[in-house]
């Protein structure tokens, strides 16, 4: 099959799951990684039970040999990757005279470090054109005092998306982080489905003119 695909890290409930079906709505054949298979699978089947359009692989993405070996069955299986989208963060709710070193890093490996992770593993299978996007948030500006961690996650991954951009957009793969300003809701302008909207129209945007960060304000 020559339908572009798109490969969904930390795939579940919420933004990640509007993403991977407003791609498949546009037709992508989609993969989907995530650690919880119960709510991966339930995602999966309310795609399709094709599996030659949709695939399903578990993993912890701080597990780098896990996580390499799903990202890249999902991508020798379909043969492709066009756009690789990123969603995990960790929430814990310490402020920064709670929060413990350790738990610093470890929350850093799964915003932060687990795209390198990702990226890595996809490079293989993605060309021009191809695309990297993730979910970023005001967080990354506006830092929680009682979750330190995730302002610290947030601006990471943002920092290391101009990096990929700058390191890979000579082979004509651009990668972009959404802020998310606002807080998700069920009703509004900040639902899971119009953050993906969103998502997904950074991800076309024109390489001429392209931004490593749009802001999504609603």
């Amino acid at each position: 099959m020559d339908s572009p695909v798109v490969i969904v890290v930390a795939a579940g409930p919420g933004v990640s799951g509007s993403v991977a079906r407003r791609f498949a709505e546009r037709g992508h054949r989609v993969g989907l990684l995530g650690a919880d298979e119960d709510a991966v699978r339930r995602l999966a089947d309310g795609i399709s039970s094709d599996p030659q359009k949709v695939r399903v692989e578990i993993a912890d993405v701080t597990d780098r040999r896990a996580a390499v070996g799903a990202v890249t069955r999902l991508a020798e299986a379909f043969g492709r990757v066009d756009v690789l989208h990123f969603n995990p963060s960790a929430y814990r709710p310490h402020d920064p005279l709670q929060l413990t070193a350790d738990e610093l890093l470890a929350d850093v490996a799964v915003g932060v470090g687990a795209l390198l992770t990702a990226v890595q593993a996809a490079r293989p299978f993605m060309g021009d054109g191809a695309r990297i996007t993730v979910t970023g948030s005001m967080a990354a500006d506006e830092p929680p005092s009682g979750a330190a961690s995730l302002g610290v996650q947030k601006a990471g991954v943002r920092n290391l998306v101009h990096s990929l951009d700058a390191r890979l957009a000579g082979d004509g793969i651009r990668a972009v982080s959404v802020t998310v300003r606002g807080v998700l809701s069920r009703d509004g302008a900040f639902t899971p489905d119009r953050v993906a909207a969103a998502i997904v129209a950074a991800s076309e945007q024109d390489p001429a003119s392209w931004r490593t960060e749009v802001p999504y304000d609603g």
